[in-house]
This record gives C-alpha cells, structure tokens and sequence, in this order.
C-alpha cells in the first residue's frame, strides 16, 4: 500500500480525500504546515506526496524546490490558479503533476497513480542502465543521480535529471516532444510541449559550454556527445 503525504492549509481537505484514497489501497496523511510536512517527509516512508500552492510560511512552489533538492519523491501540486504559466512554473522546478482545484478526486488518484507507476518504471530503468553514463566533458551517475560537466558537479532539479538521462541513454538518438512527455510525465501535449522547451532550454544554460543538445527542426532533441574511452 503506497503512502501519500498531502501538505494542504485546509483542514476539511484531508479526512475526505482520505477515506476515497483508502478504496484504492492508498493511505494518505495530511500536514496544515509546510514545515510539519517537511519534517515527515525527512522521516521518509513516503512514497509521493500532494502539495498546495497557497500555504503559510512559505508558498508550495518555494516548497517544490525545497523537497526537490532533498528527494526525488513523486511531487503533484494542487492549486486554485490555472494559468498556463503557473503549470509550467510548476512542472518546471521539479512537480510531476498539476492539478488545478476544485478537482475529482477521482482524477487525482488516477494521476497520482500514473506518477507513482512511472516512478517505479523510472527507478527500474536507472537499475537496468550503466551506473555511469562517461561522455567527452560529461558524466552520468544513475545511482546517485549526480552529474559533472567537466569536472563541476551540477544542481539540477529531477526532471532536468530525467530528461538528460533519457538522452544520454541513447546519445544520437532523436527524440520528439511526445516522447520525452510520455517519458517524463503524461499531460496534455499543448501544456507539455511547451514545459518540455523551457526545460530543455534551462539544461542547456546548465551544461553550458558544453553545445551537447541539439534541436533537429519538427523533429525533437538529442544529445550529441562521444562516449569517453575506457
């Protein structure tokens, strides 16, 4: 049974949702504050967590990023704001889903999870690839998820992780728009594509000098590097 940690100011959110959550084999704790749900969640044992966007002490993106740099933890973000922006904001420091309120709970637990199962499928990938990905001024650690470009260790959020593992799994290979968000998360392509730009853009800044990503035109992207030699 995968337990969720939902970090929501509303104090009549957590009692309902988690007696839905228990008809699909999901136990679901809540926390009003994010530093209580930070705590717990550096207590570990969870296995994806929901956070709203309006909180006190500290709004839920500054929350993402702050889980994001502790674990990589499936993350969805709950929020009354829908503009394209925020979504992209979100998914782009690290959510790996967005659902704008008043929602289904239905369709929360349905994308809660679509997450977990890629997740799971995500850490099985990692284990059946090289622990070490090595590139001419580019190296990959799948076990610890850590990457040096020239020697300097990077900051990169998991998706951005992700996304370049992907590439690198298969350096040379092109991949589209599509495959990357079937990849990565599974939303609606018009929102994705454009969050799998802005993405691919921040990465690039990253590896920066390295010119290791390329762009085929209506195609998609791929990494352009040369393995090291043993």
């Amino acid at each position: 049974m995968h337990r969720i940690l939902l970090i929501d100011d509303d104090a009549q959110l957590g009692a309902p949702l988690a007696s839905y959550f228990a008809r699909f084999d999901l136990t679901l704790e809540c926390a009003l504050r994010p530093s209580d749900g930070l705590a717990r969640l550096r207590q570990g044992q969870f296995d994806a967590v929901i956070l709203d966007v309006m909180l006190p002490e500290m709004d839920g993106f500054a929350l993402c990023r702050t889980i994001r740099k502790e674990s990589d933890i499936p993350i969805i973000m709950l929020t009354a704001r829908g503009e394209v922006m925020d979504r992209i904001v979100g998914l782009e420091i690290g959510a790996d889903d967005y659902v704008p309120k008043p929602f289904e709970p239905r369709e929360l637990v349905a994308r809660l999870q679509t997450v977990l199962r890629r997740h799971v499928a995500g850490l099985a990938a990692t284990r059946l690839t090289d622990a070490h990905l090595r590139f001419t001024g580019l190296e990959i650690d799948t076990a610890t998820r850590s990457v040096q470009r020239q020697g300097e260790t990077l900051d990169l959020t998991s998706t951005e992780f992700d996304l370049l593992h992907l590439l690198a799994r298969e350096a040379g290979k092109v991949f589209t728009r599509d495959d990357i968000l079937n990849h990565l998360r599974g939303h609606e392509v018009e929102l994705n594509t454009r969050a799998v730009d802005i993405v691919v853009s921040r990465l690039r800044k990253k590896l920066d000098p390295l010119d290791c990503i390329k762009t085929l035109r209506n195609a998609g992207y791929s990494l352009a590097l040369q393995k090291a030699k043993p």
